[in-house]
């Protein structure tokens, strides 16, 4: 690994972890029973350089690679799932899709808003009806002179209602053809664009996620992000890189779990010795070790490839499925080994339970992985 890129990560572990203690531990129990998303916290990573960790300097961003993008949300997620989330789903999703495909206008306009935290950024491809079956998609966009008018609803969108800006993939062709979307970056004050329904979460509950709704929407065709046509084939190369930082922020979950209980087995007294004496306890701890370890290399094998500039399409599905079961796993097996205390919001096992399931839906659901893994396999 090149020494500069080494050395970039190590200080951003250890900044990202100095201040997730300091500015998110105290407040993690808090923020989840009452469902706040602590927007003045995506400003203060914003100031840190992480929301726009993959931006060039030129744009305002910090201009590193995802090794150091993945080692922020690790450190974020070991502590609050929520959060990792959120700057994933900021950065990957609404920051990059700008990035990769927007005019220099466009770049120019949004990115240095979007890398340095004074807009926080929102992505829209889910619909209500529509989950893994994005060609079918009911949000139109319809040509009308110079102008688009957008109408539908998007749902399960992070930051739908405290996002300032929004990038949304809508079909502008016939249901189920060929190059049928279109993707459009939309400003939060557009008239006919609003914010829905506001999910009640089994976790993940500090990261926001909302309806956006769209009822006669007009936009000008400068604000149409690429050509008609590409809006899902742009979309898969979005999620290419996303599901690199869902990986990341299952790994985070996972170690966050894992170092709890590691902790508590040897603190806990049970028939005179530490819990962690016993060999049930003890193969536990052993099979989650080597189960985390793998999922960090194929994650940061997935990130090295993107800094390559190498498909990622395999490795990233991969790295998210194996990742984001073994977060599941992690956490299950984390609260098993607190037994009943584990089951109570007085100890933290018990978010990382509900927070790393979202892990294996998000971004495509495991099933999802497996079916793009398989086609790349057979093709």
């Amino acid at each position: 690994m090149n020494t500069q890129i080494e050395e970039n990560q190590e200080l951003i572990e250890q900044t990202v972890r100095d201040f997730a203690n300091r500015h998110i531990q105290p407040f993690v129990r808090e923020w989840d029973e009452k469902q706040h998303f602590p927007i003045e916290i995506m400003h203060q990573l914003g100031e840190l350089g992480l929301l726009g960790v993959l931006v060039p300097e030129e744009y305002g961003g910090a201009g590193l690679g995802y090794r150091e993008y993945v080692s922020a949300i690790v450190e974020l997620s070991k502590i609050d799932g929520s959060i990792g989330l959120s700057m994933a789903a900021h950065n990957s999703l609404c920051t990059n899709h700008i990035l990769l495909f927007g005019d220099e206008d466009q770049k120019r306009h949004y990115l240095p808003k979007l890398a340095t935290g004074t807009w926080i950024g929102a992505w829209g491809l889910t619909e209500p009806n529509t989950g893994s079956d994005a060609g079918n998609m009911r949000t139109t966009a319809v040509r009308d002179g110079d102008s688009w008018i957008l109408n539908g609803t998007k749902n399960f969108i992070t930051h739908g209602k405290s996002g300032n800006v929004a990038v949304v993939i809508a079909r502008t062709g016939e249901p189920n053809t060929a190059r049928n979307a279109t993707a459009f970056i939309i400003d939060r004050d557009t008239p006919g664009f609003s914010a829905g329904k506001k999910e009640d979460k089994m976790g993940m509950r500090a990261s926001e996620t909302a309806e956006i709704i769209f009822q006669d929407c007009r936009i000008p065709d400068s604000q149409r992000l690429g050509q008609v046509g590409d809006g899902f084939v742009q979309s898969l190369k979005v999620l290419d890189g996303g599901r690199i930082s869902i990986a990341a922020l299952s790994l985070g979950i996972a170690q966050g779990a894992f170092g709890h209980a590691l902790r508590y087995a040897q603190e806990r007294q049970q028939f005179g010795q530490a819990i962690a004496r016993f060999q049930a306890i003890q193969f536990k701890l052993a099979d989650l070790a080597t189960e985390i370890e793998a999922a960090r290399l194929l994650t940061y094998h997935a990130a090295d490839l993107k800094d390559a500039g190498q498909a990622v399409t395999t490795a990233s599905a991969m790295a998210k499925l194996y990742a984001s079961e073994v977060s599941v796993k992690a956490a299950n097996e984390a609260v098993q080994i607190f037994g009943g205390y584990g089951f109570t919001k007085d100890f933290p096992v018990e978010k990382y339970y509900r927070d790393a399931k979202l892990c294996t839906i998000g971004e495509g659901t495991s099933e999802i992985q497996r079916l793009v893994i398989s086609r790349n396999l057979l093709r």
